[in-house]
């Protein structure tokens, strides 16, 4: 399904991040800060690891 951009993206795409990050945290879809900075610590060594796909979901 295509996404189709409400009015408030169209005028402030920065706005409707902030509006759907905000939604985001509210509803609990958010990855501990421990368990990123532990990924990222895997960057530019010879375990780097990607980035999980259920942080996606």
């Amino acid at each position: 399904m295509k996404h189709e951009p409400d009015i408030l993206e169209e005028r402030d795409p920065e706005a409707a991040a902030i509006v759907r990050a905000r939604a985001d945290v509210a509803a609990g879809r958010v990855v501990p800060h421990e368990k990123v900075a532990a990924w990222l610590k895997t960057w530019g060594t010879a375990d780097e690891q990607p980035m999980p796909r259920e942080w996606l979901e």
